[in-house]
């Protein structure tokens, strides 16, 4: 139940975010929901082995390189998801950071 419930957030998130970033295009909430689990299955499996490997460029930008994997991973989920396009590396580190704080938001309001 907890499962389905993170899933019914990050997928409102993910709209919401949709609706707010120029540049991004999410065409309807079924594509938002693949979204939200491609996008949570990737950065389950995909980015602690890009932050393993990008580790010293981690540590000499003081971890901020992390925003431009989590701009690749976001960029790799619209290569796989027909309906979900994202205009620019900018628009995708944009899109990752509102996400991430819709989502927080969301989940301390759940809790």
């Amino acid at each position: 139940m907890k499962l389905l419930l993170k899933l019914v957030i990050a997928t409102l998130a993910i709209f919401v975010a949709s609706r707010i970033i120029p540049g991004v295009v999410v065409e309807d909430l079924v594509t938002a929901i693949i979204v939200a689990i491609v996008l949570g299955t990737l950065n389950l499996f995909v980015k602690p082995i890009l932050i393993l490997l990008t580790l010293p460029i981690n540590i000499l930008t003081f971890g901020l390189f992390t925003f431009f994997i989590s701009a690749f991973i976001t960029i790799l989920t619209a290569s796989i998801v027909p309906g979900f396009q994202i205009a620019s590396i900018w628009t995708a580190i944009l899109f990752s950071i509102v996400v991430s704080i819709i989502n927080s938001f969301l989940n301390r309001v759940v809790d």
